[in-house]
């Protein structure tokens, strides 16, 4: 008789503090449109730009680390992930021109892919036991939120008496400590079956893409991509520009946030505290009640809190709300999407086809944060962006409701 396996392993608690890491660097770019941009008297495009380039390559990434990791072993794969992201934060901190800035871009980009979610999610997830894989995912999503939570205020904080340049170079070397963590990420045997073991990844590439419900999946994941990606980088400057005054005398102005500048860097920790206690209510609902169900609601409460928050007017205390109602949205689509991937095709290949459905996601990333700031450019504020994003959140939505939720059978390549 086997022992159970308990729900947290030093495979889970690696995978925590890797995700961490490299949100909390991810998050915060968005606290450098406004430095960069007023620095080298940029239109806020150029920046925008870049950090869109950089979600389009980790997304174009995501699927070949998956791959990669497949083929030679997670932690070698995230060796390299995580010296390309530290490289894309050294030549990026040197960059005075808006070309640099997006060509080091694709660097950064893959280096997160080396050592996000497509990589850690499958390893934990193959390191987890059946009745514990949906918690084990949120519970690496969550860890997510705690680098959200800390990266941007952190990013805001070191800018006070550091450049910006100087802030690029830190995050590189936390993101090389990361690869000391790694002697405790021993993979185990994977809890895949026989049949499932056999598969080779053409069979399931070739079943998956032949499956309505991977298509609408992959459908499905575009509007997250676009609203996240959109808030994570113009947010701290649309509440700069955009909101109103933080009244002297007011709860916030004795927290210490006297600027919209610093609310900006709060609002997206609201967001990450948020999404933790969200999060681990979707791996725990995602045990017990339909994933693609759940899938569905989120996308619902995203759109409506999105809608409410640009129709009315935007002060401090709507900032915060919006930013903890979105927050407990935020990432709680990460382990459904990503547990309905497991379930569907099961664990073997489940890093590759993650990675696959994560492209979507980025590129709706990518448009999202380049048409912020080039919609900012041409008419002076991020309305039409939003809107768009309220657009896109209610079709998936709607496509998430005929996904097939039962588990694909075997093809076995001969």
């Amino acid at each position: 008789m086997s022992r159970p396996v308990p729900l947290f392993t030093p495979v889970l608690i690696v995978g925590c503090v890797i995700i961490l890491a490299s949100f909390a660097v991810r998050a915060s770019f968005g606290v450098f449109q406004i430095p960069v941009a007023e620095e080298f008297g940029w239109l806020r495009a150029e920046f925008s730009l870049a950090i869109a380039i950089q979600n389009l390559a980790w997304g174009i990434g995501q699927p070949l680390f998956g791959a990669l990791a497949e083929k030679i072993g997670d932690r070698k794969a995230i060796v390299l992930g995580a010296l390309i992201y530290a490289a894309g934060l050294l030549l990026t901190s040197g960059s005075t021109t808006p070309l640099e800035h997006q060509t080091y871009a694709w660097l950064v980009g893959f280096g997160i892919a080396g050592t996000g979610f497509g990589v850690v999610l499958a390893v934990v997830g193959r390191a987890s036991a059946d009745e514990h894989r949906s918690m084990s995912l949120a519970i690496v999503t969550a860890a997510g939120s705690g680098g959200q939570i800390i990266g941007a205020p952190a990013a805001e904080w070191m800018l006070t008496f550091l450049s910006w340049q100087q802030v690029f170079v830190v995050f590189a070397a936390v993101i090389l400590l990361l690869i000391l963590t790694l002697p405790l990420m021993r993979s185990p045997a994977g809890s895949a079956g026989k049949a499932e073991l056999e598969e080779s990844m053409g069979a399931i590439l070739v079943k998956a893409v032949k499956d309505p419900s991977f298509t609408l999946i992959f459908l499905g994941f575009f509007s997250c991509g676009y609203q996240l990606a959109f808030v994570t980088a113009h947010f701290p400057a649309f509440i700069t520009e955009m909101c109103g005054p933080i009244l002297p005398g007011g709860a916030l102005h004795s927290m210490g946030i006297t600027t919209t500048s610093a609310l900006g860097a709060v609002a997206i920790s609201v967001i990450g505290a948020a999404n933790v206690g969200g999060t681990l209510l979707a791996g725990w609902a995602g045990n017990r009640f339909s994933k693609k169900y759940l899938l569905a609601w989120i996308y619902v409460g995203r759109t409506i809190a999105a809608a409410l928050f640009i129709l009315l007017p935007i002060t401090p205390l709507s900032v915060l709300v919006f930013s903890a109602v979105m927050g407990a949205m935020w990432l709680a689509t990460v382990p459904l999407t990503s547990g309905l991937i497991a379930h569907i095709y099961g664990l073997r290949y489940m890093g590759t086809l993650y990675g696959i459905v994560f492209f979507s996601h980025q590129l709706g990333s990518f448009l999202g944060v380049w048409l912020g700031g080039r919609m900012y450019d041409a008419y002076g504020d991020y309305t039409l962006v939003w809107w768009i994003g309220v657009g896109v959140g209610a079709f998936s939505a709607i496509v998430h409701l005929p996904v097939r939720e039962e588990r694909a059978p075997q093809a076995v390549a001969a």
